[in-house]
């Protein structure tokens, strides 16, 4: 029987992912990671990050909401990965689904851009300590007014209190298509649940609820008239709809 290969520490992962090791400790990495799936996924979400920076850093447009260089980048997840993290779906049955007001619940076989970018954002994000967030749930006047800015739609954080969770805070993220806001949300277990959300692109009218799973990390995600939503959170699907409605109807003054 072969040995697991051991943890290397964090510091050494950080190192593999700024492409700073080489030769025996690239190899400890590499075997760690193909024994471990799921921090192979947290990996490549650093990696992806970085990448994302890069090309933030490098942008030459001027334009203070629309970063065309990003669409040459759709494909940063390497496919073999996408198939290895996509957990295979069953179609919820029921009659065609649920229904809010109109607005169709199904849920999907493979990932959206919109979903699998909400996931790893959530994956990156969630287990940090010190920081979390970019600007705290204590300003989030300013945190509202700033993502609103960058991404050129007025953006809300819901309130989620009645449902157990308080507003930890906020980042501004790269994506496949311009900028995205994250919003953090915590309940008193120290559970995290994450909002990813996006400017719309024009044209789509598409509004139902769909959802998918990659482990234990589940989506919701759904299009509005001018912003798009990603909720994402390690919970089990109903109660994890259940906050999407609440966030819906929050949305949408229901």
């Amino acid at each position: 029987m072969t040995a697991k290969a051991s943890r290397p520490s964090e510091e050494m992962l950080h190192a593999y992912v700024d492409g700073l090791l080489g030769g025996q400790e690239q190899g400890v990495v590499e075997r760690f990671l193909a024994e471990n799936p799921s921090e192979a996924i947290r990996i490549e979400a650093y990696r992806r990050q970085n990448a994302a920076f890069r090309v933030l850093a490098d942008a030459v447009d001027s334009r203070p909401f629309a970063m065309p260089e990003f669409q040459a980048r759709r494909q940063w997840l390497p496919r073999a990965l996408r198939a290895a993290a996509v957990v295979a779906l069953v179609l919820l049955g029921v009659g065609g689904g649920w229904w809010l007001r109109g607005l169709e619940y199904t849920e999907r076989v493979g990932w959206s851009d919109l979903a699998e970018q909400a996931a790893v954002a959530h994956q990156t994000y969630v287990p940090e300590v010190l920081h979390p967030v970019e600007v705290s749930g204590d300003q989030e006047k300013h945190l509202v007014t700033w993502l609103s800015k960058r991404l050129g739609n007025p953006v809300r954080a819901p309130s989620l209190r009645a449902l157990g969770y308080d507003l930890v805070g906020g980042r501004l993220l790269p994506s496949s298509s311009g900028p995205a806001a994250q919003f953090m949300y915590q309940n008193a277990r120290m559970n995290r649940i994450t909002l990813y959300v996006l400017s719309s692109e024009s044209g789509r009218e598409e509004t139902a609820f769909r959802f998918v799973r990659n482990g234990p990390v589940g989506v919701f995600y759904w299009i509005s008239d001018t912003l798009d939503y990603a909720l994402a959170g390690e919970l089990e699907r109903e109660r994890l709809l259940e906050v999407a409605t609440a966030i819906y109807k929050q949305l949408h003054n229901l």
